[in-house]
């Protein structure tokens, strides 16, 4: 399994081997082993998303309060897709900065999203299926988004959709914008992040 830091801090890309013969593939796009060296804590399994999207749909960009948050774990097994993180934790030497990855069924990789990160992607193909390993279950009255077109994010949203028009949930196209979140004091607190992780690091100690 092959491990690359992405730029936002505690969000990581991995990518697994796959072993195809005359009957398929097989692959294993989540190793727990991978996951602790990365991030140097187990992750909780709570819940198992599956969501089907057409071409250029964009889901997110989703964030839950921070504690206890919730950590995901994605990838693509049928189709492709761009799947984008940003730092949302207010005091984060890093805060407003995003990166994206290109998860498919091709190569499989997965990424993985700490708790108090923003995540969205949009869909390259249709019928795109993204899996989703999640640390909580869901808590609607704690999750939240923020507008994923807020010019303010900077991300290129139309070099990724290549001419395809944006399909937005009512509720993500009505989301706040960056700036009305940090003013309404929605968004996760960067020292409370890391003292979570920090609690989840101690249960290897």
């Amino acid at each position: 399994m092959q491990v690359r830091k992405l730029a936002v801090p505690d969000a990581f890309e991995f990518t697994p081997r796959s072993f195809p013969d005359s009957r398929g593939l097989f692959v294993a796009p989540f190793q727990e082993a991978a996951l602790i060296e990365a991030t140097g804590h187990p992750m909780r399994l709570a819940q198992t998303n599956h969501s089907v999207s057409r071409r250029g749909a964009i889901r997110g960009l989703h964030f839950a309060d921070t504690p206890p948050g919730q950590a995901k774990y994605v990838y693509c097994p049928r189709g492709a897709l761009i799947d984008v993180v940003v730092d949302l934790r207010v005091g984060s030497p890093t805060f407003g900065t995003f990166d994206a990855a290109r998860l498919d069924s091709t190569d499989f990789r997965a990424v993985y999203i700490a708790e108090g990160i923003g995540h969205a992607f949009v869909a390259l193909e249709e019928d795109t299926v993204m899996a989703y390993l999640c640390s909580t279950p869901y808590n609607p009255a704690a999750e939240h988004a923020v507008n994923p077109l807020d010019p303010m994010l900077g991300i290129p949203w139309e070099s990724y959709l290549d001419g395809a028009e944006p399909i937005l949930s009512d509720k993500d196209r009505n989301a706040p914008s960056l700036a009305e979140a940090i003013a309404s004091d929605l968004l996760p607190k960067y020292e409370a992040c890391q003292a979570h992780y920090a609690s989840l690091r101690s249960v290897l100690v």
